[in-house]
């Protein structure tokens, strides 16, 4: 994870709790960790995750939800709301601050957003401009591999692209296991010509905080293996792991598509279309969010995740 280290979580209600209050609530049968021991260790270690808190926690976020955005059309459901506590290491406000974010985002690029499914974004998967690697790195990252030369812009706009990157990123963060360990973005621009490379510039970055951490790298793929080994990376990139095979992730994708119907297909209820102008993030204005569809990438990564 790239953010620095919090030594303290926001807790908005424990100074007027009393000691039997503090007391941790058993957890629900809603809920069961799908962590190894292992992971739990490290969510301790790195998250300030406490198991024994943890839905004490979320319950806190959910009346946070409910008393300051009560017109917010969000899932409340524990291993939902857990996701955003999770990436901002159990500090209350900031988690819901990322909730917020991360909703204003959907709401105010439409055309990301609206019908994001998997069978909508057919060519973007069959041209391998993305797809996740089989193995995990050494901190069991998971590796979201995005190929820029496989685009041909005069098969489809470049908003096809960040949907898919979109796509993608939500089916892992689905996993608790992601939520811990984090995702690694490897940016493949060998062979990009500086045209193409513009449009993808603003959105790739050394870091971005959060779950995200991004490689980049040209010919010269020494300074990849310094940070992923060759043993989990496929020749095309100087690894020991075979041929790169894009059918395994995609499908993974088209075989969600009930769960990305569900969520991102459904209209938008009246009273949150209104709250979504107040939501939209710190730069970003309603008529003017996509003129150039690349310009806000890095911040909107960086809100949603």
């Amino acid at each position: 994870m790239s953010e620095e280290s919090d030594s303290l979580r926001t807790s908005p209600s424990v100074a007027s709790l009393s000691e039997n209050e503090l007391l941790p609530a058993p957890e629900p049968l809603g809920y069961v960790c799908s962590l190894t021991e292992e992971l739990v260790t490290k969510a301790k270690e790195e998250l300030q995750e406490k198991p024994e808190w943890r839905l004490r926690d979320v319950q806190a976020l959910r009346d946070m939800v409910r008393k300051e955005y009560p017109n917010l059309s969000t899932s409340l459901d524990d291993a939902f709301l857990l996701r955003f506590l999770r990436a901002r290491k159990f500090d209350y406000d900031r988690a819901l601050q990322l909730l917020v974010n991360y909703h204003s985002c959907r709401r105010s690029w439409p055309e990301v957003f609206n019908n994001l499914k998997p069978s909508a974004l057919k060519d973007v998967l069959a041209s391998g401009f993305l797809t996740v690697l089989p193995h995990t790195d050494p901190r069991g990252c998971h590796i979201l591999c995005i190929r820029p030369d496989r685009w041909i812009p005069s098969s489809y706009p470049i908003t096809e692209n960040i949907r898919a990157i979109y796509l993608t990123l939500e089916k892992l963060i689905q996993s608790e296991e992601t939520q811990v360990n984090g995702i690694v973005i490897l940016a493949d621009y060998k062979g990009v010509s500086l045209s193409k490379a513009s449009h993808f510039g603003p959105f790739i970055a050394k870091k971005v905080i959060g779950i995200l951490q991004f490689f980049l790298h040209g010919s010269d793929l020494n300074s990849l293996h310094t940070n992923l080994p060759r043993s989990i990376l496929p020749k095309e990139y100087g690894g020991t792991a075979g041929e790169l095979d894009i059918t395994a992730w995609n499908e993974v994708l088209l075989a969600s598509e009930e769960v990305f119907v569900r969520e991102f297909c459904q209209p938008v209820p009246a009273c949150d279309s209104i709250l979504g102008e107040a939501l939209l993030p710190e730069g970003l204005t309603s008529d003017a969010q996509c003129d150039d569809s690349m310009r806000a990438m890095k911040s909107q990564l960086y809100s949603c995740y």
